[in-house]
């Protein structure tokens, strides 16, 4: 049985295929009287759409949302919100030369032995076009947080061997969009697009690392055991297209440090913020402990594999195991990192959203 939904009470479901009719998706769970900005939730699909700058695929989608129920005079109604996004610019031809051939590293050969059948036209259902509902879901999620004063800002840190030096309290983030690589810092961005385009013209891929961070994060998000926050944070972006790794807190660097040089010491706060007077003198942990928030920034950093398809030679197999070389075809990001900074965003916001919601059934009060 397929898994198709995300999330335990605030919950996202998705359906479509990359170059059939439209995508789609639920999102169930969502509270009642949330006012819904329109604008908002295109300009975040707009962010992820192909087509907007060189260094992505040339594919050309407007991603234009329609939303089907849920919504009545501008409001949530705290019924299933169903909506649609049709794909205008389906070139389905330009995948025929591997229906009956498997591309390295793509999902063809584990879908045709799972299913006995694969939508060759793109990948199907294991195309990074599905990500667009997981856009809508997470708007929807980043106005729901708005009002608890929570936001979630992801960037690109890592390109190759290129990798921004400066943690985010070092950053200006708000200057994250002013470069297509979606790099905070405009010399590192410079040197990142520079890489990539080189990449491009050898015909070949290259991936990196996307960072973000979750400010005013309330205390106490995150289940015991199996439902840790991050947990739920690894899953979400495991889910990912070609996500390879996840790391919150100081991650694989912790084991350079010694447990007196980790622990995150408790100090009592003068300023009272989000009802909490104690706080932490360091942020090692992530702002989780435990597996529950503890009010601090949460950050982590999602890894990025190079993008399977290349337009150079590769050794393959069809169908029916007979040797073969392939080479890719059609229109293709050479660095899916700009594209997943907001894909990054919009997964963290359905966890932190459907947290904070089942958090309210945590005690009595």
């Amino acid at each position: 049985m397929a898994s198709n939904t995300f999330g335990t009470l605030f919950k996202l479901t998705t359906f479509g295929e990359s170059h059939g009719v439209a995508l789609g998706g639920i999102i169930d769970g969502c509270p009642a009287g949330l006012e819904i900005d329109l604008e908002f939730v295109k300009s975040e699909l707009q962010r992820r759409k192909p087509g907007q700058s060189h260094i992505t695929t040339q594919r050309k989608e407007e991603d234009e949302v329609k939303f089907l129920s849920g919504i009545f005079e501008g409001k949530t109604t705290g019924h299933p919100i169903g909506f649609t996004i049709e794909n205008t610019n389906q070139k389905p031809t330009d995948y025929e030369h591997i229906k009956d051939t498997f591309r390295p590293s793509h999902a063809d050969y584990t879908y045709q032995e799972k299913y006995g059948i694969r939508d060759y036209r793109g990948g199907g259902r294991s195309s990074a076009r599905e990500t667009a509902c997981r856009i809508v879901g997470g708007a929807i999620a980043k106005l729901y947080l708005k009002h608890l004063n929570v936001s979630i800002q992801a960037y690109v840190s890592q390109v190759g061997n290129i990798k921004l030096e400066k943690t985010y309290q070092e950053l200006d983030l708000s200057k994250t969009e002013e470069s297509i690589i979606r790099c905070p810092d405009a010399a590192t961005a410079y040197k990142m697009v520079s890489y990539i385009e080189d990449i491009r013209k050898e015909g070949d891929t290259i991936g990196g690392i996307v960072s973000c961070v979750i400010k005013g994060p309330p205390i106490g998000l995150g289940e015991p055991v199996f439902d840790k926050l991050h947990a739920d944070l690894g899953k979400a972006m495991l889910s990912i297209n070609a996500v390879k790794g996840f790391e919150y807190g100081e991650g694989f660097n912790s084991i350079n440090f010694k447990g007196s040089e980790l622990n995150d010491d408790f100090v009592s706060s003068s300023e009272v913020e989000n009802n909490k007077k104690i706080t932490t003198s360091t942020n090692h942990s992530g702002g989780i402990q435990g597996g529950i928030s503890n009010g601090q920034d949460i950050y982590f950093n999602v890894a990025f594999k190079p993008v399977a398809t290349i337009m150079q030679d590769q050794q393959s197999v069809d169908k029916d195991g007979i040797e073969t070389v392939i080479k890719g075809k059609g229109r293709h990001d050479p660095c899916v990192l700009p594209r997943a900074v907001p894909i990054v965003e919009s997964m963290a916001a359905l966890v932190i959203a459907d947290a904070i919601l089942r958090n309210k059934t945590s005690k009595l009060i």
